[in-house]
């Protein structure tokens, strides 16, 4: 399994933006898919963004797709979610996961290491 430091949560007014950061301790970093999950209180964890190892194929719910950015830097083995306009439905804690599947995923149960989680907060 891979060891995963999620930062970058914090409070934010409705429009506002925050990057989220998830920093890996692989040096294998660029051959694992990397996604962001999150988990509101009394909700299921729910996708949110994912991206292919290169980096050059991402994909996103539809609850935050133009809204969000995923990316990658294979070199600093960190993931990173780029979110503006953000609104207070996307308050939940938020989860970077690594994969080691080949093909792209969207269930939680393909990712096998989870940060620690970190918590965004939206408000009205």
């Amino acid at each position: 399994q891979v060891h995963l430091v999620d930062s970058g949560g914090g409070l934010v007014q409705a429009g506002g933006s925050l990057r989220l950061s998830c920093t890996a301790s692989e040096r294998t970093f660029s051959t694992l898919r990397m996604g962001w999950f999150r988990q509101a209180p009394g909700k299921e964890r729910e996708f949110v963004a994912g991206i292919s190892r290169s980096g050059r194929i991402t994909y996103y719910s539809d609850s935050v797709k133009d809204r969000f950015t995923i990316s990658r830097d294979n070199a600093e083995n960190t993931v990173y979610l780029q979110m503006n306009s953000l609104k207070p439905e996307d308050t939940a804690v938020y989860y970077c996961a690594a994969s080691s599947r080949i093909t792209p995923s969207r269930d939680s149960a393909d990712f096998a290491s989870w940060g620690q989680g970190t918590q965004v907060t939206v408000s009205s």
